[in-house]
């Protein structure tokens, strides 16, 4: 089993990527993890760098379930994957889960720091439906509408 989980901030990737690789055994990615700087949220790494590590995991793993909303990322991944999930629950949705958000503490140093950045997270969700770059709905949609394997949307969170 290799689950690919796509979708905004807030969607609920996180918590069903860490519902799978616990009921299945599953080694799980968050993808923000090789994305950004260690111990730096939004200091990119270079992308070849995080393009190595990406396959590095995908041909390290047999089984795993790799989320994040980076669309070049989930297009890299794709032809590794047995299925694709779209966590596309809506705007308000994912703006409070961001609100109600716990510590992420492999992200940031502490909540304090966390909830200083959360005007603009906030900001940035709410451009998931008109914004056309690697992390919009509209990229993921054509990823997800152009995908010929097993594939799910899921648009309510349980």
């Amino acid at each position: 089993m290799r689950v690919l989980i796509m979708g905004n901030s807030g969607s609920g990737k996180s918590h069903r990527a860490q519902a799978l690789a616990a009921r299945h055994g599953l080694v799980h990615l968050d993808m923000d993890t090789i994305v950004w700087e260690p111990g730096h949220i939004a200091v990119p790494r270079a992308p070849e760098q995080v393009h190595a590590d990406l396959r590095a995991f995908v041909d390290r793993h047999p089984a795993w379930v790799a989320e994040g909303c980076y669309g070049d990322l989930v297009e890299a991944a794709l032809p590794h994957c047995s299925e694709l999930v779209f966590m596309n629950p809506g705007l308000d949705v994912c703006l409070e889960n961001n609100r109600k958000r716990p510590w992420e503490p492999h992200k940031y140093a502490s909540m304090e720091a966390q909830q200083s950045k959360l005007s603009f997270l906030l900001d940035w969700v709410a451009g998931y439906y008109t914004r056309d770059d690697a992390m919009s709905y509209a990229r993921h949609r054509r990823v997800f509408d152009g995908y010929g394997g097993n594939k799910i949307e899921v648009t309510t969170l349980a």
